[in-house]
């Protein structure tokens, strides 16, 4: 646990002044007593309802845009779609962050874990919600659009013509690495003691996050950064194109939350650092001398 000194303050106090700060302790790793409160399941049951809803308004976007796109003059385009995924992610974070979280992507989840900030049993159903929800989102949309869901695609992550697996890969790191890092940075408990006012501007930038990357990677691979919502797609799509490189958004999302995780605590918060510095702060033990007679 490090202590480091913020300012805290705000509006009705001008005349701020220095507190010490510690970080709050890591989430015990197996914590079992979890599964005898009410909360988490009513945090699993959120997850679940925020994934499904984000998949549903997000994957008709897609197949509304795809409908619409011999007509250079109707439909969202790529910009409405990046749009789409980012404003539901932006409300849904804000309406479930109180009781879950916000998580909605098991990426994020498995960042959070390896930061300590949950434990595995949490995780573990979150993903697990994430996933259920993804699929039940998804299969909501193909009720709606009818053919029109198998005709265009189903909304499913695959990599594009012109496009090498490895760069789709390399796409998912990187589009992943951008949003865990924002959404770590968004909810650093130094940020929140410091500033009274972050945690209500938390969802904004973690939706401009999403925008951005979707931005940046739909003509690469659609834009997975999120494995529950590529696995939802290719659950009820179906077809042997969703599922022949779809190893590639578990991969990449995994390998971008660690990145992120580990670029975060050790560089951005300087733990390692911390640890370096308070172990040359410490007092060396006294050397033993022989008794003198």
């Amino acid at each position: 646990m490090s202590k480091e000194v913020v300012t805290a303050g705000g509006a009705a106090d001008l005349a701020s002044e220095k507190q010490p700060y510690c970080d709050p302790p890591p989430s015990p790793f197996l914590d079992t007593s979890e599964l005898s409160g009410w909360s988490l399941y009513r945090a699993a049951i959120a997850e679940f309802m925020a994934t499904l809803m984000f998949l549903y308004v997000s994957l008709a976007t897609v197949i509304g845009y795809k409908s619409q796109s011999a007509d250079a003059c109707t439909g969202v385009g790529y910009l409405g779609v990046a749009w789409s995924f980012g404003a539901t992610i932006m409300v849904l974070v804000y309406c479930t962050g109180g009781v879950s979280g916000g998580h909605i992507n098991p990426a994020v989840t498995f960042a959070l874990l390896l930061c300590r900030k949950l434990s595995l049993v949490r995780a573990a159903l979150y993903v697990a919600a994430q996933c259920l929800g993804a699929i039940c989102g998804a299969a909501v949309v193909k009720e709606v659009t009818g053919r029109s869901y198998e005709a265009l695609g189903g909304g499913a992550n695959a990599v594009a013509d012109g496009f090498s697996v490895r760069g789709a890969l390399v796409a998912e790191v990187a589009g992943t690495f951008v949003l865990v890092y924002v959404v770590l940075s968004a909810t650093d408990p130094k940020r929140t003691a410091r500033d009274s006012f972050i945690p209500v501007l938390v969802p904004l930038p973690i939706g401009f996050a999403v925008f951005v990357v979707h931005l940046a990677t739909i003509p690469i691979t659609g834009t997975g950064i999120n494995p529950a919502r590529s696995l939802g797609a290719a659950v009820m799509y179906n077809q042997r194109k969703a599922w022949k490189d779809h190893w590639i958004f578990w991969v990449g999302p995994l390998i971008g939350a660690t990145g992120a995780a580990l670029y975060h605590r050790y560089v951005m918060r300087g733990e390692a650092t911390k640890a370096l510095l308070s172990s040359f702060r410490s007092t060396a033990p006294a050397l033993p001398w022989r008794e003198q007679s």
